[in-house]
């Protein structure tokens, strides 16, 4: 079947030529923006750093601060408040809500033009996801466990619970399963194109890891955290990707939810604010830095495996014309807190009888150059990586792409790319047009989206960002306005200045979730 419907976004004669792509869309949970080598990190990534070197490199690209909120915009196309996935004051909407009907996944909108879809790993969406429309599935909901998980599904049907010293790794099965699911449609459907949705568990809390990954980074982290800090800061700015300013660390912010008991079962070795690295104990010093080896190795895992899946497009002959995605959920997390099976202090650190999280004094690290973490909708919270890697539809190799994107722009993406439409009824209830733009028009030049203006609302936290101006206001604090384009770091609040720059843009976030709210309670459910 010829792919001619995206001739407005790719030169002519190679959009007569390419067939329909194959569709992969990778999301990493907790990753900070700075943790892949290609944007900056010591971590090793080097299969994600060749689809950034063959492929694009976004540096504004957004997602909503936090796990689930961004995985319903990635798989409906709207905002998470649109579809009741995350909290409106006065409007309900969150966690446990359940989508309107006619917000429907994906899959749902790629069938009509002949995709076959396949989720592996996490899912933190309303529903199943074969009820979502996915041909196949392997669903991990048991997070707080990598070693053993008890709660599991395969195409919607519950598993055992898997014994501790199995064998098994949470990352290493969600790859070894989107492998079969690429081997299956290879050998049963090989005429129809894929959408494989790949959600990795980690690198989120609770810091699990292979031992042989966790050696790599033994010794890397025995260093001040800001130091490590600069030097991606430098990195970024080296290769290009970002000239920003490094925002000051802020020492008194600790992690967003305060359990004090917890951080007296994680013991004496652990932080809770990111305080200057002499003034720790050489205790602290080595529970600090294994903590942070941990995060990489299990980063480091996440492309070992991603490095699989791309081998076996290669093998069955797909790699070319396979759309890929790599986005994260929201920046690196702050949060310290005991859960699960909880935390044997005696334990090996990393292991499955131990609870670790990262913290603050790394979470900074992670999200250079920004400010704050996971949660919040300041830069260090919001900012993502996005590569974007298409050989037969991509001509530009190594490119940035510096315009302002959200996570409800992957949506019309991929459904412009694809050739699909999408929905405007679903069993007789109009669908809403949704709010994102498609990528397309990037791929091959380093243009503007025209977004009127980007929007977030999360855990009391609010921001709307239009052109270069954002205003932002943490939860029970005052706006404040910074010019993304000369202090993206957020480092000078000129609220005062431009008052009315202030009054307007509050205006439109009120609008917004006004708007956000009347369609969030009409219609049916």
């Amino acid at each position: 079947m010829v792919f001619s419907v995206v001739a407005a976004g790719l030169p002519r004669l190679l959009a007569e030529q390419i067939p329909r792509p194959n569709v992969l869309l990778i999301m990493a949970d907790d990753l900070g923006y700075s943790d892949l080598g290609c944007y900056g990190g010591e971590i090793q990534t080097p299969h994600l750093d060749s689809l950034a070197e063959n492929g694009l490199r976004f540096t504004q690209f957004y997602n909503t601060a936090r796990c689930w909120p961004t995985r319903a915009v990635l798989m409906t196309g709207y905002y998470a408040q649109q579809v009741r996935r995350d909290v409106l004051p006065g409007a309900g909407g969150g966690n446990r809500n359940r989508r309107p009907v006619w917000a429907r996944l994906l899959p749902d909108m790629l069938r009509p033009a002949g995709y076959r879809s396949y989720h592996s790993g996490k899912w933190h969406i309303d529903g199943m996801p074969l009820e979502g429309g996915f041909d196949h599935s392997y669903l991990l909901l048991d997070q707080g466990r990598f070693f053993n998980p008890e709660k599991h599904w395969d195409d919607d049907q519950p598993l055992p619970a898997v014994k501790k010293n199995s064998g098994y790794y949470a990352t290493v099965e969600i790859a070894d399963h989107a492998v079969r699911c690429l081997q299956e449609h290879q050998q049963n459907h090989s005429d129809a194109p894929f959408f494989h949705y790949l959600a990795f568990t980690a690198p989120h809390f609770p810091l699990h890891a292979l031992p042989e990954d966790i050696a790599k980074y033994a010794d890397t982290y025995k260093q001040d955290w800001e130091a490590v800090r600069r030097t991606r800061w430098q990195k970024q700015k080296q290769m290009g990707l970002l000239n920003v300013n490094l925002s000051a660390v802020e020492r008194t912010l600790g992690p967003p939810y305060h359990f004090p008991e917890h951080l007296q079962i994680l013991g004496s070795g652990e932080v809770n604010r990111p305080v200057p690295w002499n003034t720790l104990t050489d205790e602290q010093i080595q529970f600090q830095a294994g903590k942070m080896a941990i995060h990489a190795a299990m980063i480091d895992r996440v492309d070992q495996e991603i490095g699989r899946v791309l081998d076996q497009l290669r093998a069955m002959d797909a790699f070319d014309n396979t759309l890929v995605f790599f986005l994260s959920d929201n920046g690196a997390s702050a949060e310290i807190m005991v859960r699960s099976d909880g935390h044997d202090p005696s334990a090996s650190p990393g292991s499955e009888a131990s609870y670790l999280c990262l913290g603050p004094g790394w979470s900074t690290t992670c999200n250079t150059p920004f400010r704050r973490h996971k949660t919040w909708v300041h830069e260090g919270g919001i900012s993502t990586p996005l590569l974007i890697h298409w050989p037969a539809g991509i001509a530009a190799k190594g490119g940035f792409r510096r315009a302002a994107g959200h996570v409800i722009d992957i949506v019309p993406t991929i459904l412009e790319v694809c050739g699909a439409k999408p929905l405007t009824e679903w069993e007789g209830t109009a669908v809403p047009a949704a709010p994102g733009k498609s990528l397309l028009p990037l791929f091959n030049a380093d243009t503007s989206l025209r977004h009127d203006h980007l929007w977030w609302f999360h855990d009391g936290h609010k921001a709307v960002r239009s052109g270069d101006w954002k205003l932002v206001a943490a939860k029970g604090e005052p706006w404040e306005l910074y010019d993304i384009k000369s202090d993206r770091a957020e480092q000078h609040d000129v609220a005062v200045a431009y008052s009315e720059k202030v009054k307007v843009l509050a205006a439109r976030w009120t609008q917004s979730a006004a708007e956000f709210t009347k369609l969030a309670t009409s219609g049916p459910n």
